[in-house]
């Protein structure tokens, strides 16, 4: 394990004297023009001085440590995270979606509106994205549900007690998958997550996407320009198709609390996705964001609302 404490800020300096006679003066000066750019840029450079203590005050205050912490998978590859520590007992880990990283603005966001209520928060890149070690695959479903299993059990291992599972689109499945295998969390989120994931995937791969991979082994899937974002082989495809959510989803305890919430303008994943989770999971409660995307672009304020009324119920619920 590594901690590296990344928000320890301490002012320089606790007050600002300004003296009088370091003021320019627009009457002792022959050129009042100019004398009067020499005040307006001094007092530009008061203002942002200003600013810049009230930040370092504001950063002195604040009760959040952001840690850097590493965790091996059961692979041996490094994960890396980010621990926004409250110093509450309780941890909610985020889990980012497919070709994404702790940084995503969503998984920030909502970071930060955890901290901002006291609770802890991690995030962290799944193997083979971001920071961490490990190649990148399209499948990876299961493995991604043992990452996680390795953050809860190395929180644990810390004292900590891992209240939620928060998971934006392939974060989402990896979240209800893990409720699926392990119930050693109460509470999870599943925020765009995809049912039925024999879809999507000619969109991305194009049409006869399993004759060709069959012939050559994988596609390289590229951007407008003819870059390779990234490269699918026969068996990340297979991992992906063999993946049964309906399945899973039966397997979650009726104990464990699950919220999906999906927007109604989802260009990725329809919505109607969001109601067949909610079709079988025993204890579960659905949330549709009118015209949200599937990246809650315009509604992140929505999503990080909803996201901590259903966590905080949970704990008052205890």
């Amino acid at each position: 394990m590594l901690l590296t404490g990344l928000a320890s800020v301490s002012p320089p300096f606790t007050a600002l004297r300004i003296l009088p006679h370091l003021i320019p003066n627009p009457s002792s000066s022959p050129s009042s023009k100019s004398s009067f750019s020499a005040t307006a840029i001094f007092f530009s450079g008061i203002r942002e001085i200003g600013r810049s203590v009230r930040a370092l005050a504001m950063a002195e205050n604040s009760v959040t440590q952001l840690q850097k912490v590493i965790v091996s998978n059961r692979h041996g590859e490094r994960l890396v995270g980010l621990l926004h520590d409250t110093g509450s007992k309780e941890v909610v880990v985020l889990c980012h979606g497919f070709t994404s990283n702790k940084g995503e603005k969503t998984m920030v966001n909502l970071a930060m509106a955890l901290e901002s209520e006291g609770i802890s928060a991690f995030r962290f890149d799944f193997s083979g994205n971001g920071e961490s070690d490990g190649s990148f695959q399209y499948g990876n479903y299961m493995k991604e549900a043992e990452d996680l299993y390795a953050v809860v059990k190395h929180l644990i291992g810390l004292k900590r007690v891992v209240s939620a599972i928060v998971g934006h689109s392939k974060g989402g499945n990896v979240v209800l998958l893990y409720a699926s295998k392990y119930h050693d969390v109460p509470t999870v989120l599943n925020l765009s997550g995809r049912y039925k994931l024999d879809r999507g995937i000619e969109e991305r791969l194009g049409e006869k996407f399993l004759e060709r991979i069959k012939k050559d082994g994988y596609i390289d899937v590229k951007n407008k320009t003819g870059v390779i974002l990234y490269r699918v082989t026969e068996e990340s495809l297979m991992d992906r198709l063999n993946t049964n959510m309906h399945e899973a989803c039966l397997r979650i305890d009726r104990d464990c609390r699950v919220l999906t919430v999906h927007g109604s303008a989802d260009e990725i994943i329809p919505v109607e996705d969001a109601n067949e989770f909610s079709k079988i999971i025993p204890n579960h409660k659905l949330l549709i964001i009118e015209g949200a995307d599937h990246c809650y672009t315009s509604h992140q304020a929505e999503l990080a609302s909803a996201v901590l009324d259903f966590i905080k119920s949970a704990v008052s619920s205890v």
